[in-house]
């Protein structure tokens, strides 16, 4: 009986924890759905659009989602945190670092969505620990824009 209340146990947990991710980390779907939705806003409204993603409104941040844009000189015109600083130049936080700006740059195509890995902490992590993370990336008008999500 009581490997039987036990096993129960684990299972409740590791249903309530699985749940309880689900809640918090966004999911490949909604990654891409939030870079169409940049997509749309930069067409519609570019610089509007560009403030809107820094600030994480419209939709442009939910869960441990966000959105960000680097123009033609290949520094952020939108991100919550890194706005005028190189995109083209940033590495990520694997061991060793690798050039994550400039593939992003490199992969972004006008019309397609794209797929860049690099190692990154997610938002709110105490420990910065990097885990993978998937980035759609796109161009839109003058911008290389991406959403990613962690693994």
């Amino acid at each position: 009986m009581f490997v039987r209340v036990l096993t129960f146990a684990v299972c409740l947990m590791l249903t309530v924890g699985s749940a309880r991710a689900a809640e918090e980390y966004g999911t490949p779907a909604e990654a891409k759905a939030m870079l169409e939705r940049v997509v749309t806003a930069i067409k519609a409204n570019k610089a509007k659009a560009l403030e809107e993603i820094t600030k994480g409104e419209d939709g442009f941040k939910e869960k441990d989602l966000y959105a960000y844009c680097g123009g033609p000189d290949g520094n952020f015109t939108a991100h919550p945190k890194l706005v005028g600083k190189s995109l083209k130049d940033l590495m990520d936080k694997g061991t060793p670092p690798k050039p994550v700006g400039a593939d992003v740059y490199k992969t972004a195509q006008e019309g397609k969505i794209s797929e860049v890995s690099y190692m990154w902490p997610r938002p709110n992590d105490p420990e910065q620990k990097p885990v993978e993370k998937v980035l759609y990336v796109t161009k839109v008008s003058d911008q290389v824009c991406g959403v990613g999500y962690y693994k």
